[in-house]
């Protein structure tokens, strides 16, 4: 499938893909020193974020001193894999696979899940899969979220949820993130190796990772690239054709689910610019013109970044200590 349209950002999204890659290098080797480890731990779910950190991983320290982690669960995309190893392979790196699954049903992600979807979808149960969908924000709306159940003979399923049943399903579903990033810390702590967070830009402005799970690294080394960029990064440092044209998912949920119907409500290329479009100072006239749309709609798309920055500021907020030091 080809990634989303680019849009021309100009001057805001142009990058010298070799000096940038030159430059976070430097930058995690220097940290990796700095901290006294050996190496990187990154775990590679087959998407294009954490294909460019594994290569920067690799580039900067060597392919040996990098371990790569495939850590699936039952839910997980069947192609997921398959791409991460492809991407484990072009660069060289050595890696151990972990299923996740028990852990998972040790701590009833699943049955808490899908006890809180049958509260609005009834005769959801086995053989049914899942996704939840984001609608609101772009029409003036406040954010609110559906669930979309398929059952195994076929039938479909849209709920508008509540919000009690909307925080249990992303409550239990966070327990996959935070399952993997303990994967990720037990083989940091018994090599001595740093963890590398694998957010991009837009993931780590909006507020879409989990606090203490994906959102927990030492190094985080394209926290600073928009989505288009570290495409830019992939085709540069030469990653598999299938992961540079690869269209952005979650691989959380059961059904297939783009970030977009998810989280962010527009395609990458068209946040991307309305990102560097807002972070410069630019006006909802400007981004109208840019992304083609009419002023109402390029208004509420600002509103929409700020909203998501307000809702999620407190997961970058590090522990309230009660006396300073």
């Amino acid at each position: 499938m080809e990634p989303a349209k680019e849009l021309d950002g100009g001057a805001l999204l142009s990058l010298d893909y070799d000096r940038e890659i030159g430059t976070i290098a430097k930058r995690f080797k220097e940290t990796v020193v700095r901290f006294r480890r050996r190496g990187a731990i990154v775990a590679v779910s087959g998407g294009v974020d954490s294909a460019v950190c594994c290569a920067l991983a690799a580039h900067a320290l060597g392919p040996q001193r990098v371990l790569a982690l495939l850590l699936p669960e039952r839910e997980s995309s069947v192609d997921s894999e398959r791409l991460a190893m492809q991407v484990v392979d072009r660069l060289g790196v050595p890696y151990e696979r972990k299923d996740i699954t028990g852990a998972l049903d040790a701590l009833e992600c699943y049955e808490r899940r899908d006890a809180a979807i049958r509260a609005v979808v009834p005769e959801y149960g086995p053989g049914w899969r899942n996704k939840l969908v984001i609608a609101g924000g772009l029409s003036g709306q406040f954010n609110h979220f559906y669930v979309v159940a398929a059952g195994p003979d076929g039938e479909w399923v849209r709920r508008r949820l509540g919000l009690k049943e909307y925080l249990a399903i992303v409550a239990a579903t966070n327990f996959k993130q935070r399952i993997r990033k303990n994967v990720e810390y037990h083989h940091a702590d018994r090599l001595n190796y740093v963890v590398v967070g694998t957010p991009n830009r837009l993931e780590y402005d909006q507020g879409f990772f989990v606090k203490n799970g994906d959102g927990a690294a030492d190094i985080k080394p394209i926290a600073h690239l928009y989505k288009t960029q570290v495409y830019g990064l992939a085709r540069c440092m030469g990653l598999p054709r299938e992961i540079v044209l690869s269209t952005p998912t979650s691989d959380t949920y059961s059904l297939p689910q783009e970030q977009e119907d998810f989280y962010f409500a527009l395609p990458y290329a068209q946040l991307d610019v309305a990102l560097a479009y807002q972070d410069a100072g630019r006006s909802a006239v400007e981004l109208a013109v840019a992304l083609g749309v009419d002023l109402v709609a390029a208004a509420r798309i600002y509103a929409d970044i700020e909203a998501k920055r307000r809702t999620t500021r407190y997961l970058h907020e590090a522990p309230v200590l009660m006396k300073g030091y």
